[in-house]
């Protein structure tokens, strides 16, 4: 017997980011690999998350009091390419949609976000800038979906 996500109630990452029909276009976990030092890679998630790891050179944006007008003073060039991530790639889609109506034209949502990164084996960094495993897992609903790493919930 195969087990998959839905026999424990639980979506997909695919099945996820189809219900909420973003306006924002993906980009895989390989394609930011091979485009982040060109690139500006904004954190959506909240300032405990990011603290425990984050993509390398990440800029925290955070998403509760996520502040457009701050956006505009850190990247004032519309143009620039903006790869958004969060646990999963739900309120990074929400950040990233309010970007590209605020007239940024460059602007992508990491597909099944920082879990998706850690699963497929990319490198997370901690405060001081050294490799981690440690992720920080948002809820044990949220967590299912990290397979690899060590998940913190504080």
């Amino acid at each position: 017997m195969t087990l998959s996500w839905s026999t424990y109630g639980q979506k997909s990452i695919d099945q996820l980011m189809t219900d909420y029909n973003f306006k924002a276009p993906f980009i895989s976990a390989k394609s930011l690999y091979k485009v982040q030092t060109t690139s500006v890679v904004l954190d959506a998630r909240e300032k405990q998350e990011y603290q425990v790891s984050r993509i390398e050179n990440a800029l925290h944006i955070g998403y509760k009091n996520f502040d457009l007008n701050q956006m505009k003073d850190l990247i004032s060039d519309k143009n620039t390419t903006l790869i958004v991530y969060c646990s999963v790639g739900v309120r990074s889609g929400k950040i990233a949609e309010q970007l590209i109506a605020n007239g940024y034209t460059s602007v992508y949502n990491l597909y099944g976000g920082i879990f998706d990164w850690v699963n497929k084996g990319y490198a997370v960094y901690d405060d001081n800038k050294k490799t981690t495993d440690k992720v920080h897992a948002f809820s044990k609903k949220w967590g299912v979906y990290l397979s690899k790493g060590k998940k913190v919930y504080e």
